[in-house]
């Protein structure tokens, strides 16, 4: 079972990173809004194929709670800083949201600080730095996009502190379907437009992924334990820049610190998904 929820780890992992650079690729040109509810979109269908088989609603009610905040909000605002800073740098600024999720813990759940959290903290924080010393594009851009990603992470964190120890009442496939409910109701809200046919064609290579990648991620958390799965999840970071240096590297202006700052990232987010 272990070995399992190993595998569905390392594969949402990098569903995730494929998505990052899908779309990417598909963003160019198009209305950034629009694009976000077409990936939404197709996602879900993705999700609501997987859970097909089960039929069963029980326990959703917390999933389609935390979906209103991702990716509700934080795939617009992950969209957003993809087209500003690129795949790469908004793969691994989002990869630090395990630390967001502890700073909310420590303050509001009481949790305590132990040593390994903080040395993960400090490598989390240096990556981000080495992130924003980087100077391949001008500065309004480089601090906008990070923006929107940092706000992204702090969505995603909110909503896996919502989520903790509450998976045991529904189905995986049926908790990530409703999950991705959610967030597509509350993207569509906000664009208030059906998607075009050409955001539909151009983002359903980044949806399939983002759909396969949260069914892995839901059903790895469902086999393994937090412990084992949590690091490994925390290498998406690394898969976004690994897959952003090997297909489209010269848009992404990569080099020695966003690559420094990737292993920083995902070394301390491993760590903090280890020791929580």
């Amino acid at each position: 079972m272990r070995s399992v929820a190993v595998l569905l780890a390392l594969g949402s992992a990098a569903l995730f990173g494929g998505m990052t650079v899908a779309l990417r690729l598909g963003l160019r040109g198009l209305d950034p809004v629009g694009a976000t509810l077409a990936t939404v979109l197709v996602a879900l269908a993705v999700a609501l194929i997987a859970a097909a088989a089960r039929h069963d609603p029980h326990g959703v009610w917390p999933f389609l709670l935390a979906g209103l905040l991702a990716p509700g909000g934080s795939q617009l605002l992950f969209t957003l800083a993809v087209r500003e800073i690129g795949a790469s740098r908004t793969s691994v600024t989002v990869g630090a949201a395990p630390l967001v999720a502890v700073a909310i813990a420590l303050v509001f759940l009481d949790e305590p600080l132990r040593l390994p959290l903080a040395v993960a903290a400090v490598a989390v924080v240096a990556g981000g730095v080495l992130l924003a010393a980087a100077r391949d594009r001008p500065g309004y851009l480089r601090a906008r996009g990070l923006a929107f990603a940092a706000a992204a992470a702090v969505r995603v964190a909110t909503r896996e502190n919502r989520l903790r120890a509450r998976h045991a009442d529904a189905a995986p496939e049926t908790a990530a379907a409703a999950t991705l409910l959610a967030g597509a109701l509350a993207t569509a809200l906000w664009t208030r437009r059906a998607p075009r046919r050409v955001e539909l064609v151009r983002l359903a290579p980044a949806g399939v992924m983002f759909g396969l990648s949260y069914v892995l991620l839901f059903e790895a958390y469902w086999r393994g334990r937090v412990t084992v799965v949590s690091p490994l999840v925390a290498t998406e970071s690394l898969w976004g820049v690994a897959l952003s240096a090997l297909l489209i590297r010269q848009t992404e202006g990569m080099g020695r610190r966003v690559a420094v700052g990737a292993l920083l990232v995902v070394a301390g987010s491993a760590l903090i998904g280890a020791t929580r």
